[in-house]
């Protein structure tokens, strides 16, 4: 299997002051930023220094802020979103773990994407190298089970 590590997501009550620790105190780089009005959110990603470069064009590491834009407190490590890999083969990855034992929590139903869980409730997200791929059954048609 090959797979690639793309970011660390974590949940931020206040975007200025996670930007003000990570890149102003702490020397990150704001490589890329999305709004999503529908969905009240906004993802700010952030590259170390020496991987700026690679960061836009996706191949370093990142941390993915989450802001929510309706307030609502963190609790106890439920601001860790989850870790994101990219994979060679979503439908052959998928199959794989499935067939070793671990739960599908989220198919990846259009070919790009789906979401695991580690031993110790770790969400991953893996997803598709490149252009999704053509949705299949497994996966096509089932549903998500419990939480990523």
């Amino acid at each position: 299997m090959s797979m690639r590590y793309l970011h660390t997501m974590i949940r931020v009550q206040d975007l200025d002051a996670a930007l003000d620790f990570f890149c102003t105190k702490l020397g990150m780089v704001e490589v890329r930023r999305k709004e999503f009005e529908k969905g009240r959110f906004t993802l700010v990603f952030l590259a170390a220094e020496k991987d700026v470069s690679r960061a836009q064009t996706e191949n370093a590491p990142e941390i993915e802020l989450t802001y929510n834009w309706d307030t609502r407190e963190y609790n106890g490590g439920d601001n860790f979103g989850h870790l994101a890999f990219k994979v060679d083969n979503i439908h052959d990855t998928c199959q794989r773990l499935m067939d070793s034992g671990v739960t599908i929590l989220r198919p990846p139903r259009e070919g790009r994407m789906a979401f695991v869980k580690s031993p110790d409730g770790i969400s991953v997200e893996l997803l598709q190298e490149g252009d999704a791929l053509e949705p299949v059954e497994p996966w096509l048609s089932m549903p998500n089970t419990g939480s990523w």
